[in-house]
């Protein structure tokens, strides 16, 4: 076999007429470098980690090599597990498979939650081959014994950076209790953090590490601008008058911090540019997410808002700007963003807006990808906003209370709603004069179980 750094085409891989004429027909002639460099080590059954910037095609650097060595099978449990960290790239693995395997008799399906459990149970009895699925659905299934996992020969984590960060370990963990111990583990991430690191330390056997680049470096074909901006509405006036040339941005993708964020810019573009955009975030249902994503990636609109948890799993090559509204304050968020344009050697450019209050956002973000982003001056077209938006408001705070202590050296002294109770109301409730006659003639004893002590007291 040749030498992966030599290799230029798909036809010198050790691939069969099925996946070459797969790839001839979605038109890839060239692996990309991670293609190239994990083909030869995912096919020899060792535990791989593989670290590599986003977009540069991870999804066929280890199906190519499993479909490669999956052989038919007509077995009604599944043999490859592949974990992702939403439900967006759950269906976007299984569709990348689909294609790729047009010429493979391979059953494939997805499963993650906020859809029909009992479909997708359904669809799991049927027999599958490679199971797609986000680590909570997953782990329910296997729960309901609907999916055994006994079967499973290779697990591949996704974007396993990001699922750390979403908080999937305790899933992660549950899930391998219960798989087979005989198993290959393949891992890919775009940033080595202390968590993922800890993870194949604990889980993986002497696994060979591939790395295309360093971790936290961005693609080299992402043109990246910066805007140092004052305020929220500056921004969006910002956005407004540079969206306005379809031709300059012709597929934008926008991230913001969160959902209310995301409203709010989404309300504004929608107005400035009506059926242009579109917006997806966790209060969405899974339907209109999916529709808004088959409706950007189609063309039907140009621009859409999206916050980080939404977009992880957006795989679409010809995203041409992603703009960072709000500058993230995990640099590895930053990365994952900008990611998602200049996808499969293509040419991209991101753009992150900055006020004074995150500057060391971008300060941080600079460090882990030890490069400087360039610093562009804004247009004189651009109105600059006096408006703030509510987390950009200073909390007010009481500088004059009327109602308040007259001696507020005294911190014991009462304050003006204390007053003296009427001398009715100082009366104590003795419990009636009748309860009061009862006790002093029997005198109930006042230790617990000495029934002699009224006698000793008579004697007195």
């Amino acid at each position: 076999m040749p030498d992966p750094s030599n290799v230029m085409t798909f036809r010198e891989l050790n691939l069969n007429n099925s996946l070459w004429n797969a790839l001839e027909d979605l038109g890839f002639s060239k692996p990309t470098s991670i293609q190239k460099l994990a083909f030869a080590p995912v096919m020899s059954g060792k535990d791989v980690v593989g670290i590599a910037q986003t977009g540069t095609g991870k999804t066929y650097a280890y199906m190519l090599p499993i479909l490669r060595i999956l052989t038919h099978s007509r077995q009604e449990t599944p043999r490859v597990l592949i974990l992702v960290p939403t439900r967006e790239l759950v269906v976007q693995v299984v569709d990348e498979i689909h294609k790729i395997s047009t010429y493979l008799d391979v059953r494939v399906a997805g499963v993650y939650g906020g859809a029909n459990i009992n479909t997708q149970k359904k669809l799991i009895a049927e027999g599958q081959d490679i199971i797609v699925a986000t680590p909570g659905r997953l782990y329910d299934l296997a729960v309901s014994r609907v999916l055994q996992l006994k079967t499973i020969q290779k697990l591949v984590i996704d974007e396993v950076d990001v699922m750390l960060d979403l908080g999937f370990r305790p899933q992660l963990m549950n899930i391998f209790d219960i798989l087979p111990p005989r198993r290959q583990n393949i891992m890919f991430s775009a940033t080595m953090t202390d968590d993922v690191d800890a993870l194949i330390s604990d889980f993986f056997q002497k696994p060979e590490r591939i790395s295309v680049a360093r971790s936290g470096t961005p693609l080299e074909n992402i043109t990246q601008i910066g805007y140092k901006i004052p305020n929220f509405y500056t921004k969006v006036n910002f956005l407004i008058d540079e969206l306005a040339s379809a031709k300059t941005y012709p597929k934008a993708l926008l991230f913001t911090r969160d959902k209310r964020m995301a409203d709010r810019l989404f309300k504004k573009l929608d107005e400035a540019f009506p059926s242009q955009c579109e917006v997806i975030h966790s209060n969405k249902t899974q339907n209109y997410r999916l529709n808004s994503i088959k409706d950007f990636e189609e063309g039907v609109v140009r621009i859409l808002v999206a916050t980080d948890v939404m977009a992880r799993g957006l795989d679409i090559d010809d995203i041409s700007h992603v703009i960072n509204v709000d500058t993230p304050s995990y640099p590895e968020n930053y990365l994952h963003r900008i990611g998602r344009t200049g996808r499969v050697e293509r040419k991209g450019t991101a753009i992150v807006l900055t006020t004074p209050k995150e500057e060391k956002e971008l300060e941080n973000i600079e460090e882990l990808m030890q490069y400087k982003v360039p610093q562009t001056i804004l247009p004189d077209t651009v109105v600059i906003s006096e408006e703030l938006a509510p987390e950009e408001r200073p909390e007010a705070k009481e500088i004059y209370n009327p109602i308040r202590r007259k001696n507020m050296e005294d911190e014991d002294a009462p304050g003006p709603a204390f007053h003296e109770k009427k001398e009715k109301n100082k009366k104590v409730n003795l419990g009636g004069s009748y309860k009061r006659t009862i006790k002093q003639k029997y005198k109930k004893p006042k230790t617990r179980g000495d029934k002699n002590y009224n006698k000793r007291n008579k004697r007195k």
